[in-house]
């Protein structure tokens, strides 16, 4: 995650040696220096959810029409299943792929219950 942090915030888009060189120096500069709760709220800040979708609060707005802060746990599973491509799946139109996926995501948040980072 600290690696998808240091790319999508901190450089430019493309391929390179170079690149590669910067972004794990940036990688280990966050691992050191940020913790995990702000690697975690950065990475859900930033993150691709859709087209032109970028982040977790603006996902909830774009699909559900609501902050974030009070998404169901459906809700919030339907947003965190369309990973790793959200372009080509929908939060609010889930396939029975999906569906089964959210389940699997809802029934892991009842076992683990609230995370501390």
């Amino acid at each position: 995650m600290s690696q998808q942090v240091a790319k999508n915030v901190f450089l430019w888009e493309g391929r390179s040696i170079l690149r590669k060189g910067i972004e794990a120096y940036f990688t280990i500069l966050i691992e050191t220096f940020w913790s995990k709760k702000r690697i975690m709220e950065v990475y859900l800040n930033e993150i691709e959810m859709g087209d032109g979708i970028y982040g977790v609060e603006a996902a909830s707005q774009a699909y559900f029409h609501k902050p974030a802060s009070d998404l169901t746990r459906q809700e919030a599973a339907a947003i965190a299943v369309i990973f790793p491509s959200p372009l080509k799946w929908s939060a609010t139109n889930p396939t029975k792929y999906l569906r089964h996926r959210q389940y699997l995501i809802m029934k892991n948040m009842k076992r683990l219950g609230p995370l501390d980072f």
